[in-house]
């Protein structure tokens, strides 16, 4: 059974460059692998940046860095990451899920995004171990990326590690408001709805993809991603984990960001 986690991969770079504000963020994605078993033969990683009509996974062998932030110090477009990626596993994947009924594209020039290297320069940093990374979908469909992660749990090999990286909470103007009493109460509401449904033992299969189904509506919930696309590869990973009947351990950073373990 392949290990799941969902990380909040912090602002752009500045994670692996120093900053303060995320020194408890680091330190989780430095402990985190230590809550893992064995290291995994592959990580598969579904990243909040990267968006395409249909779902593409990378095939090439070695993907280049995408530096996909800006105003950031020179430093932090020379960070290196080279990660292999796995050519031969990915058409593996793509036929498998085809044979599902589940289109994945391969997608041979794409690179690496910061959603992918900025965490794993922290978790693995001997970058030693091949990653695919796997595109959300632009519609951004909670119920179409349920299922994907369903049909995805099902063709992994057994020591992979999936993980989706984005972020609990994303709201841009927030982060950097003063933090009123209605702020706070939404926010509060839709994190204490997102670690029940994450993490409650009397959430079946069923119950967890009809709760994402209505993510939209649920108090706090578009105050906390106007746009989903950070929120969007925790559903995908939940649905890898619930296929596969894992356990839940769970890691909370602070009312702005989660971190789950499966």
């Amino acid at each position: 059974m392949s290990n799941v986690a969902f990380v909040s991969h912090g602002g752009g770079p500045m994670p692996v460059l120093g900053d303060p504000s995320h020194a408890q963020l680091v330190s989780t994605l430095r402990d985190l692998t230590q809550q893992l078993p064995a290291q995994p033969s592959v990580i598969v990683m579904i990243s909040a940046h990267w968006e395409t009509t249909d779902f593409e996974i990378t095939a090439g062998a070695n993907p280049d860095l995408i530096y996909d932030y800006y105003g950031f110090p020179d430093e932090s477009y020379q960070l290196q990451y080279p990660a292999p990626g796995a050519p031969q596993l990915a058409r593996d994947i793509a036929a498998k899920m085809a044979a599902a009924g589940s289109h994945v594209r391969l997608n041979e020039a794409r690179g690496f995004d910061h959603g992918m290297f900025i965490p794993l320069m922290l978790m693995y940093p001997e970058a030693n171990i091949p990653v695919l990374q796997i595109s959300l979908a632009s519609s951004l469909n909670p119920v179409q990326h349920w299922q994907f992660g369903e049909q995805l749990a099902k063709v992994l090999p057994e020591d992979a590690l999936v993980i989706g990286s984005g972020f609990s909470f994303h709201n841009m103007r927030t982060f950097f408001a003063p933090k009123t009493a209605q702020i706070n109460h939404d926010v509060h509401a839709f994190q204490t709805w997102l670690d029940d449904t994450v993490t409650a033992a009397d959430v079946s299969l069923d119950d967890a993809k009809a709760r994402w189904a209505k993510w939209a509506s649920v108090e706090g919930g578009r105050f906390c991603h106007p746009r989903e696309e950070h929120l969007i590869p925790l559903i995908v990973c939940h649905a890898v984990a619930q296929k596969q009947g894992a356990s839940i351990p769970f890691t909370a950073l602070d009312v702005e960001a989660r971190h789950f373990i499966w």
